[in-house]
């Protein structure tokens, strides 16, 4: 059949996730989220594009979700139906802390509000996962909003349009990028 155009079919995240982002977190110029919603009000975390760990390739010294003396992200457990037990998160709740092999640390961000269902156990053990996959095997952590909350929870998120053109002003201001 000549002329017929086959169209790659879209990803699972494609198809079922909406992509959110939020850049620049705390100031940190280039530290960009991005929050895949699912139509059941599930949220992933993982790295946005533009991240600086995938943006320049850096190697992965170590991976920690213990976010301070006596606050681990591992400790989190939930239960039942209505995921009780999970950690309760704000939207600048740390997640985790990424160290690359040149020292710089990075800390990731929960970026929304809700609780917190799981934390990906698998890039502890395969930290190249975050660089590989980072929308699907490399994701940090699962979130879900309050019922209530999960339609306000994209307000202050950018969309993928949005993004990009963030992304597009970082290069056209001939700053170095990120």
């Amino acid at each position: 059949m000549e002329g017929v155009q086959h169209r790659e079919t879209p990803s699972v995240i494609d198809r079922y996730f909406t992509r959110w982002y939020k850049t620049d977190l705390k100031g940190k110029p280039c530290e960009d989220h991005c929050i895949l919603q699912h139509s059941n009000r599930i949220c992933v975390i993982t790295l946005a594009e533009s991240h600086p760990i995938l943006q320049k390739n850096k190697r992965i010294q170590s991976i920690t979700y213990q976010i301070s003396a006596g606050c681990s992200r591992l400790q989190n457990k939930v239960s039942g139906k209505s995921k009780r037990g999970g950690q309760f998160l704000t939207e600048l709740a740390p997640l985790c802390r990424i160290t690359s092999t040149d020292g710089e640390e990075y800390t990731i961000f929960s970026c929304i509000r809700g609780r917190l269902l799981e934390v990906n156990e698998d890039i502890l053990k395969r930290p190249n996962l975050l660089l590989e996959k980072p929308s699907t095997e490399g994701y940090i952590a699962v979130i879900l909003p309050k019922f209530e909350e999960s339609k306000s929870i994209t307000e202050g998120l950018l969309t993928r349009a949005e993004y990009e053109d963030v992304v597009l002003k970082r290069t056209g201001e001939n700053k170095e990028p990120c």
